[in-house]
């Protein structure tokens, strides 16, 4: 069961990248999403049933979304803090406590954080992500972390968890 969730998840993701469906592109997905789930899909995918839950392809349809907004707003910020005269930064490292506790969905956070423009993964040690900030706001970690990591945390915990 675990290599057809690995090749369902390949062939998905092959004809996303293409997405072109005449007879030889899904010939060629098939042959090496195939391949690859029968050479790799033992070292993937140990919770495969995972990825037959549709909820968790909903919440992450509404995680695209959030993150981009939040992209967004950061793009604004970040350009407010460059054009104006004073250059208001105040930059610096937290450290925020995860609660997530799959690692792919750390990746993700981590990777969602680092593609905001301001925020940049450092490190993550534990159940602690190490995050460069441009402007610190607070000292207390509660708020920090929730301004941080908790848009997008509570969504990837939906996701992956």
């Amino acid at each position: 069961m675990r290599y057809i969730a690995h090749f369902i998840v390949l062939f998905g993701f092959w004809l996303l990248l293409t997405l072109d469906l005449s007879a030889n592109n899904l010939i060629v997905g098939a042959v090496s999403a195939l391949l690859v789930s029968a050479y790799f899909g033992r070292f993937f995918m140990r919770g495969y049933r995972k990825v037959f839950h549709p909820h968790r392809y909903f919440w992450f349809i509404v995680y695209l979304f959030i993150f981009i907004w939040e992209c967004v707003k950061a793009n604004f910020d970040v350009a407010y803090r460059v054009l104006h005269p004073a250059m208001p930064i105040k930059p610096g490292i937290v450290k925020v406590r995860l609660e997530l506790k799959t690692n792919i969905a750390r990746t993700l956070l981590a990777n969602s954080i680092t593609m905001t423009p301001g925020t940049i993964t450092v490190d993550i040690i534990d159940d602690f992500i190490y995050i460069h900030w441009i402007y610190v706001s607070s000292t207390d970690p509660e708020v920090y972390g929730k301004k941080v990591s908790g848009r997008f945390e509570k969504y990837l915990k939906l996701i992956f968890e």
